[in-house]
């Protein structure tokens, strides 16, 4: 039998444990990390909506401009960005409603995952209201449960994605980030 060298055991077993030190090092970290609260994550462009809401267990009622009413839970899984105006919708209320059609352009093939639902009277002359029923269904918050939503301030806009199912994932204030809206549809509509 051959003496083991006590020297080398120890440098065998500081080995072993800088290995192990090496995979346990992350987990360390990590849990460190959590315990002091920061948590790692994507965070959103929107506010998240606090307490949740799910408009079709509310029973929100949207009739539309071409008659009927809107179906918060469609036929196929497809999510709503809602559009609401605040008083006096032109010009940069326009801009922001144009911004949020260009986005859903944008998602290229997945476009068809996601409708527009403006609720409200459409800005503009007759030619623009007419442009804009292209991209945008138009329907009326006839019971006014989303009025804490609506932006307050004059010619702004405000905005609500919906889920599938109807229920309502983030709230974008009054001049929200389009492209931050962009990243937020693209992370959730795939």
């Amino acid at each position: 039998m051959n003496p083991v060298d006590p020297k080398s055991l120890r440098k065998s077993r500081l080995y072993l444990l800088l290995i192990g030190l090496v995979f346990a090092a992350p987990m360390i970290v990590a849990g460190l990390l959590t315990v002091g609260g920061w948590q790692p994550g994507a965070k959103g462009s929107g506010q998240p909506i606090t307490p949740q809401r799910n408009f079709v267990a509310e029973q929100l009622r949207v009739p539309m401009v071409d008659g009927g009413n809107w179906a918060w839970r469609d036929s196929e899984p497809r999510m709503t960005l809602v559009a609401l105006a605040g008083p006096d919708c032109a010009a940069r209320c326009l801009a922001a409603l144009t911004s949020m059609a260009k986005a859903r352009v944008m998602l290229n093939r997945n476009q068809s995952r996601l409708r527009l639902l403006y609720l409200g009277t459409p800005p503009g002359d007759a030619a623009a209201r007419q442009a804009m029923t292209s991209y945008w269904s138009i329907g009326t918050d006839v019971d006014g449960k989303l009025a804490g939503f609506r932006s307050k301030a004059p010619d702004s806009v405000s905005a609500l994605l919906v889920e599938s199912n109807g229920t309502a994932l983030s709230f974008y204030p009054a001049g929200f980030d389009a492209a931050g809206l962009l990243r937020d549809l693209r992370k959730v509509i795939k």
